[in-house]
């Protein structure tokens, strides 16, 4: 049931203290799920017609942050977890509010409350589309859904909600706590899943959903305030009712669409998913290990490395005030170990330096560079 009254709130708020107290290693919290809807919180609305929800939502998420900062000021609070589109029609059949109603009524419920701390260090949202079908580049300029593509939207509503108060609003970072697109189940792993599928779930193929999982990633690498883009699901839920927006089916074997995702996932963790108007990263050696004078002496020049993005490198041997006398370039993925052996070579007496440049492949910020001590042949 929703926690309304004073003791409900402060059994869910000492009940997550209580978590990240028995696991310290906890640094996310999200606090409730989809509280814009009916499904999951009630009532939406009061009797009058006035809204119920974002009030009284408000006043759980400022217990719970409080209760988790008391135990952790650097646990990160997440409020919201919005679905991305509601009905705000107190006389429907399913009284809804739209994300962007429940935001402006937080807004006004916070600065009504004369709260003088924060409530949230992120919002997270679940920027769906209308169907499986829909890409995630289609936006809602006029509407009160809130997609992929109308980061601009989100960022402006809050804003206008927390701008000017001791929450912050438009700079706040943004979670898109869930993401998914279902697929089609083939004829051959059906009879794993049990259930009809609803006819306005429109799932697409494999490849289709490989494909929109990829662009709603790049999509909100290029949005600064998105933090974290989490896919629902990993594996297919079993009911066809329910979500078959994994990677893999339900027994767990592998779709068409997860080696595309999983590259994926791992050019946006290495800032290469797509290029981004503005952004410049910047690549930093990890472990960085150059040759030793007494390796040199033997002719045995080596350096090993691990790149803190993607990145495109290149490792010099120098004569110091003269010509370069080695050099190998290469490319790396995030956290690959980088192991570069020239062949074994004598070099003539004089002073000597290993010389490292590390630069991003598409987002490239100033070349990085890291210089070894200098050592003196033979």
């Amino acid at each position: 049931t929703t926690p309304l009254t004073e003791e409900a709130r402060g059994q869910f708020a000492a009940y997550a203290a209580a978590i990240v107290r028995a696991v310290p290693t906890i640094r996310h919290v999200i606090v409730a799920n989809e509280p814009n809807l009916n499904r999951f919180w009630l009532p939406q609305f009061g009797l009058d017609g006035s809204n119920a929800a974002s009030p009284a939502y408000l006043t759980l998420l400022t217990r719970t942050y409080d209760a988790l900062k008391a135990v952790s000021p650097a646990v990160r609070v997440v409020g919201g977890a919005l679905s991305p589109r509601g009905a705000d029609n107190p006389q429907g059949s399913r009284p809804t509010h739209s994300p962007t109603q429940f935001i402006r009524d937080l807004g006004i419920a916070y600065r009504a409350s004369g709260r003088v701390r924060p409530i949230m260090d992120a919002l997270s949202i679940h920027p769906y589309g209308d169907n499986s079908s829909q890409p995630p580049t289609v936006a809602h300029p006029l509407g009160t859904t809130i997609g992929v593509a109308d980061y601009g939207k989100l960022v402006a509503l809050l804003g206008e909600a927390f701008d000017g108060t001791a929450q912050p609003g438009s700079t706040l970072p943004i979670v898109y706590g869930e993401y998914g697109v279902e697929s089609q189940i083939p004829a051959s792993k059906a009879s794993l899943y049990a259930g009809t599928e609803p006819a306005t779930t429109r799932p697409v193929n494999e490849e289709t959903q490989a494909a929109y999982y990829e662009q709603a990633l790049a999509m909100a690498f290029c949005q600064p305030n998105v933090a974290t883009v989490l896919v629902f699901h990993a594996q297919d839920e079993r009911e066809r009712p329910g979500w078959q927006s994994g990677v893999r089916y339900v027994d767990g074997t592998p779709k068409a669409s997860l080696p595309r995702v999983t590259e994926a996932l791992d050019r946006t963790t290495g800032g290469s998913i797509t290029r981004c108007p503005g952004v410049q990263l910047v690549v930093r050696a990890v472990d960085l290990r150059f040759g030793s004078r007494a390796a040199a002496r033997r002719g045995i020049f080596r350096t090993s490395f691990d790149c803190s993005l993607d990145c495109v490198y290149e490792v010099r041997v120098v004569k110091v005030g003269g010509a370069t006398k080695m050099v190998r370039r290469g490319r790396a993925e995030v956290g690959e170990q980088v192991e570069v052996e020239f062949a074994s070579r004598r070099l003539g007496p004089g002073v000597y330096q290993y010389r490292l440049k590390l630069v991003h492949p598409v987002n490239p910020a100033p070349p990085t560079r890291r210089d070894g001590p200098i050592f003196q042949l033979p």
